[in-house]
């Protein structure tokens, strides 16, 4: 199935990438208060539904999703659970930076999947702006050798499919409004963040929340931003377009990071923002002209 081409999708997408930088950030203030990520998540996920959920009240709409859409909709749920419960048990055996790096080759995984899933010819251009993405962000991650475990590459590598499926998902879901979206992700990933919180020891009661409530109140607007607009943007570009453009989120958390937590950044990542801002511009000259010519064509 071809998708549609749409520079305004890729330039959403590049939107959700910046909010879901910033929400790295916020979420080490965050813990740096005593919150623990996992616990954060919980509550982040519990104040957003109950928000759609009421949203959804107030304007009377239908939340039901038809039987037809069953599946895809499973496949977003399961796929978001991956990626939270993946990802965060990845760091307990390797380090963040690796961690990132493997989790990053996701829209490498969604450039060569794009044939078989959405087919779109797989150019050498696409291959080059996907190959020079991965190395910018490698570059701005700047991954530590050490350390290295199996089984924490094995999970992060886990998380990395599974975010693929879920671009490839959400893009086949375009049908769907964005509440049903929103609402149904979130009820999966509630469950599934308490039983992980509680899995690691690591549940935070309500009142220390409290230790840090502008970071917290933060989180939870930027991940309400990140999240609609990921799915919002979806519905407008191809998994490949949304995918390149999500390779900003490392480059805004080392950006806001040497903002907010006083890191340095070296000529190294310098270099890697280079590659990766490349990387999204070639993005964006593919996308405009993969819409001019599917235009021309309807024309």
């Amino acid at each position: 199935m071809s998708a549609p081409a749409s520079l305004l999708g890729a330039v959403l997408a590049l939107g959700s990438a910046t909010c879901y930088g910033l929400s790295i950030v916020l979420a080490r203030l965050v813990a740096d208060a005593g919150v623990s990520g996992v616990s954060l998540v919980f509550y982040r996920t519990a104040i957003v539904l109950v928000g759609v959920v009421a949203i959804a009240f107030l304007a009377r709409e239908a939340v039901r999703v038809p039987r037809e859409r069953l599946a895809v909709v499973l496949v977003l749920c399961v796929s978001s659970i991956a990626i939270a419960i993946a990802y965060i048990s990845a760091i307990v055996f390797v380090p963040v930076t690796v961690a990132v790096v493997v989790f990053y080759t996701y829209p490498v995984l969604i450039v060569l999947a794009s044939p078989f899933v959405e087919g779109r010819r797989l150019s050498a251009a696409l291959v080059a702006v996907a190959g020079t993405a991965f190395v910018g962000v490698g570059l701005v991650v700047g991954p530590a050798a050490e350390g290295l475990d199996w089984r924490g590459v094995a999970l992060a590598g886990l998380a990395s499919a599974a975010a693929a499926t879920q671009f490839f998902a959400g893009a086949r879901a375009r049908d769907l409004s964005l509440t049903v979206k929103v609402l149904w992700i979130n009820v999966a990933t509630l469950p599934a963040s308490l039983l992980v919180a509680s899995a690691f020891g690591v549940m935070n009661p309500p009142a220390d929340l409290l230790a840090a409530p502008v970071a917290v109140g933060a989180s939870v607007v930027v991940f309400v931003g990140a999240f609609s607009l990921q799915f919002i943007a979806l519905a407008r570009t191809s998994a490949v377009a949304a995918g390149l453009s999500f390779s900003l989120e490392p480059v805004v958390a080392a950006l806001a990071a040497a903002l907010l937590l006083a890191e340095r950044i070296g000529p190294v990542q310098i270099a890697g923002v280079v590659l990766v801002v490349a990387a999204i511009a070639g993005n964006v000259v593919m996308e405009t002209a993969r819409a001019r010519r599917l235009r021309a064509q309807g024309a």
